[in-house]
């Protein structure tokens, strides 16, 4: 049973400090933990997403982790990608779209800029928790909890000891899921019900 599914997606892994580390140590679990470490830009060099092997691996999985360093303030291109394909309308959201519903989200990132560059202050002028809001809305139209996102700053510049520490942070909390602190009072309902006219009829 897959109980995990890992929804990895780095475009220049060869070039990875955080990413790649974080992938092997997934790699190096025993089966038995039920986990399914799914590397988009190995999987899909050609940017053609199978939908539907994606949304079986979806639909078996009661936490699904999107594993990705920030680019931009966002996602790498192919994980907008699959975000798009994949959550469907229909399937993931709106009208008869119930196949994530609770379920839980747990966003796995790191970033260039260190922490004390996401403030007001600094040149990127908001915190790093400002940039969320898409990920919580994915997550709350989908009827799926948002857990609390674990972010390695600097990624750049840190030392191989703090990529140790974030990468045993991550084993360490996909083994108890889902026993992790303030997890239940994350919401776990779809906040917006999706008219079956929001959007157009197929041609």
């Amino acid at each position: 049973m897959t109980d995990i599914v890992v929804i990895a997606a780095h475009p220049s892994l060869e070039h990875s400090r955080v990413t790649v580390r974080l992938m092997r140590a997934l790699r190096r679990l025993p089966p038995e933990l039920g986990i399914d470490l799914r590397d988009l830009y190995a999987r899909y060099p050609d940017y053609l997403i199978d939908i539907a092997a994606e949304q079986k691996a979806l639909a078996l999985a009661k936490l699904i982790v999107w594993l990705h360093p920030i680019h931009w303030y966002s996602m790498p291109p192919l994980m907008k990608l699959w975000v798009d394909d994949v959550l469907a309308f229909g399937w993931a959201y709106g009208p008869g779209g119930t196949a994530l519903r609770g379920k839980d989200l747990w966003l796995v990132t790191s970033t260039g800029g260190p922490q004390d560059s996401y403030r007001a202050e600094s040149y990127n002028n908001h915190t790093f928790d400002e940039f969320l809001p898409p990920y919580r809305q994915t997550a709350a139209l989908t009827g799926m909890r948002f857990a609390p996102p674990l972010v390695l700053h600097g990624a750049h510049r840190v030392s191989d000891a703090e990529i140790d520490a974030h990468v045993a942070s991550m084993i360490d909390q996909l083994r108890r899921h889902p026993n992790w602190p303030g997890l239940a009072r994350q919401p776990h309902l779809s906040l917006v019900d999706v008219p079956a006219h929001a959007r157009p009829e197929a041609a």
